[in-house]
């Protein structure tokens, strides 16, 4: 009797979930870590049920100068209400944002629409 009611949970719990990648406004975070000392450099990262995914790390460049900043590196991913997942991946310097975009097979929307919505 305790096996069946276990295993009961187990189904609720897993036929609540949406399968990754299927839009819920119940997304659940299923990773997330994040390395910030305060000073230096940091890292996070984060990772939902329903597909959304980013991560970031930062360094300082040319620390205690006058050309002091920070460089960034990450992405960050979605999947869009046509199943498609979009992933975005960027450096952010002296050079500027500069962002790559990658579309997930089927992927058919102008990189316009994504970087600048129209």
């Amino acid at each position: 009797m305790k096996l069946l009611f276990v295993l009961c949970a187990i189904s609720l719990a897993a036929a609540s979930a949406p399968p990754p990648g299927v839009y819920s406004d119940k997304a659940e975070v299923v990773k997330y870590e994040n390395d910030n000392p305060g000073f230096g450099g940091y890292r996070y990262e984060f990772k939902q049920t329903d597909g959304t995914e980013q991560e970031q790390s930062g360094v300082i460049k040319n620390e205690g100068s006058k050309d002091e900043s920070l460089a960034v590196r990450g992405s960050f991913s979605w999947v869009g209400p046509d199943g498609v997942k979009y992933t975005v991946t960027y450096v952010a310097d002296e050079g500027g944002y500069q962002p790559e975009i990658e579309q997930g097979p089927g992927g058919g929307v102008r990189l316009e629409i994504i970087l600048y919505g129209g």
